[in-house]
């Protein structure tokens, strides 16, 4: 599927959102990408996933993946589904006093072939953290997959796995202090879940 129909899935499910955006980085942006809107709708959710899961064998070659770990919340139904494309279990980190941590009895086996599933990356931060939860593991990682790639920068570098994305977005972030005329006027919503308490 081009990147174009599947930019168009994501349109007419209301995931693309415009406005004036606080992103959980502290970034602003006029794009937001909702991905629990395609996430709401089992068959589409499956039919992007899988997608996602073909690129996903594709790049990895012959090495198997042993177990699928997401950051909550965002990760947690696109980790899912892809853990149940692959035939492989997963595990998801929560934010406890604002640290991920691996909660509900999860464990990483030993030598596991580690592979990370966000919804959305964006500047990385989510996908860094995880990667510093698993580090004390003796694990493998393979690669982080996500549906979508909105980084400005070069995620594999900074990252330093490989990457793979359904649809790479080029939405432009600012600082607070670097806002667009634009948006300054346009009060500033933030729709991530990072900072939600319970």
């Amino acid at each position: 599927m081009s990147e174009k129909k599947i930019l168009d899935k994501f349109t007419a499910a209301g995931a693309v959102l415009k406005g004036h955006f606080k992103l959980s980085s502290g970034l602003h942006s006029d794009t937001y990408i909702q991905c629990s809107k395609i996430a709401q709708n089992a068959a589409l959710n499956n039919e992007l996933c899988s997608i996602l899961s073909e690129r996903i064998l594709q790049k990895i070659g012959d090495k198997k993946i042993d177990l699928v770990i997401s950051p909550a919340m965002g990760g947690v139904l696109v980790g899912y589904e892809l853990s149940r494309i692959l035939g492989v279990n997963n595990v998801f980190c929560e934010r406890v006093n604002g640290e991920f941590q691996l909660r509900r009895g999860f464990e990483i086996p030993k030598n596991s072939n580690i592979l990370i599933v966000e919804d959305v990356i964006t500047t990385g931060k989510s996908s860094l953290e995880v990667l510093d939860l698993i580090a004390s593991y003796d694990v493998n990682i393979l690669a982080e997959a996500s549906l979508i790639d909105r980084c400005d920068d070069d995620i594999e570098k900074k990252l330093a796995i490989p990457v793979i994305s359904l649809l790479k977005i080029e939405a432009a972030t600012f600082s607070a202090n670097n806002i667009p005329e634009n948006l300054k006027n346009i009060e500033a919503i933030k729709p991530g879940s990072r900072f939600i308490s319970s």
